[in-house]
């Protein structure tokens, strides 16, 4: 599949790059995309919850009133569940909600995702993208060459260049990332994927190479 090359200013040059079939036009697999979405989600979670049980508090053990014949429930000691106050019957503690999943399984999903993006014609392909220095307006200038203002944005770099990651922190839809850091989740979620020609080269032989 040959694609054109863009500039910053939004404009085709006379380059095409070829993407590989075997990962922008594969047969995509939902179940290897819920399972590596499922995965990132569970592994962003940061699982400090707690609770207090009643080895955790303080207070007499000393049963309130007799077993029966009260009428009312039939309670223990001071920190029990059915107080106010009391401790709290099979409550969360501090867990790691992460699993793994088969570096094949992760492969597939990230191939699926960018599938899907080829086949909904919002992946572009720009040249190196470079700013002399951190300015948020000429990032914003970039965006509405593309008219992708309003758009969850997605750049993929081969590696992180400073001015660009500055010009584009403080906005909310604009995501900068890696090559070798792109997962399915932040594919899924961008509305536009940029890709730089060298960060398509790197993450072709990433992909290709996992799959040997």
């Amino acid at each position: 599949m040959d694609v054109k090359v863009y500039n910053k200013e939004g404009k085709e040059t006379s380059k095409k790059v070829t993407l590989r079939k075997e990962i922008f036009g594969a047969q995509p697999n939902d179940h290897a995309i819920y399972l590596d979405v499922k995965r990132i989600l569970a592994e962003r979670r940061q699982g400090t919850h707690d609770s207090r049980e009643r080895s955790d508090l303080s207070g007499s053990t000393r049963k309130l009133y007799r077993q029966k014949g009260t009428g009312g429930a039939r309670r223990g000691d001071i920190k029990s569940p059915l107080l106010r106050g009391g401790a709290r019957a099979f409550g969360p503690h501090p867990r790691d909600y992460g699993f793994k999943v088969n570096k094949k399984v992760k492969k597939l999903a990230r191939i699926s995702a960018l599938s899907y993006k080829a086949s909904e014609e919002v992946i572009r392909i720009i040249e190196d993208l470079n700013f002399s220095e951190p300015k948020t307006k000429d990032f914003n200038v970039f965006l509405k060459n593309f008219d992708s203002q309003t758009k969850k944005s997605l750049i993929v770099l081969d590696e992180l260049n400073k001015n660009v990651y500055l010009s584009s922190r403080n906005l909310k839809k604009v995501k900068i990332i890696t090559s070798s850091d792109l997962n399915t989740y932040d594919i899924l979620d961008a509305q536009n994927l940029f890709i730089s020609e060298n960060s398509l080269a790197k993450l072709e032989e990433i992909l290709l190479e996992e799959s040997k």
